[in-house]
């Protein structure tokens, strides 16, 4: 037998090489997925919701009361998105349009707050007591769901609503 053939007859020996290439191969593997993780954490939703949660606790009940006025005043709002406007009118429960003060209308993606912003309205023409109030400028929501918060006041009284809309080929739907 020659000493090649004695060679190839040994069998496999676990040496500390590799177990050294087996550690830095599996914390390796670990660290990649990690960076990976951290990156995609790091580039949407923070979570955060609120920033003071106590403070946010403590002014549930008087929001929580507000709702309730609402709910008896009867007022409601017909929001709609189409052909890049958003529209917007309130009422009564007599289905007569209110004129709110101080209207503003956030919104955003439920879990992304790169994308919130800000809307501007501005009165619209209507041509009876139950047509718009409100029509923004040429607003581009992306196609998907958006969280808007329509917010305003008429003598004192504040109006608020948070709804979801979902968007596709340009026409929002209410959920």
């Amino acid at each position: 037998m020659t000493k090649q053939e004695q060679v190839q007859k040994q069998p496999f020996r676990f040496t500390g090489r590799h177990m050294a290439l087996s550690m830095v191969a599996f914390f390796s593997v670990i660290i990649a997925v990690n960076l990976f993780m951290a990156t995609l954490a790091s580039s949407s939703w923070t979570g955060l919701v609120v920033k003071n949660s106590y403070v946010a606790s403590q002014q549930f009940n008087v929001d929580l009361a507000k709702a309730r006025e609402q709910a008896k005043r009867g007022w409601s709002s017909q929001i709609a998105y189409k052909g890049d406007r958003l529209t917007i009118s309130v009422h009564d429960q007599s289905g007569t349009r209110l004129q709110l003060d101080n209207l503003k209308v956030s919104a955003g993606r439920p879990a992304y707050e790169q994308l919130d912003r800000e809307i501007v309205l501005h009165a619209a023409k209507a041509s009876n007591s139950t047509g718009a109030s409100w029509q923004s400028d040429r607003l581009d929501l992306g196609t998907g769901i958006w969280m808007l918060q329509v917010e305003g006041e008429m003598q004192g009284i504040q109006y608020r609503r948070d709804l979801r809309m979902h968007v596709a080929k340009g026409t929002g739907m209410i959920e």
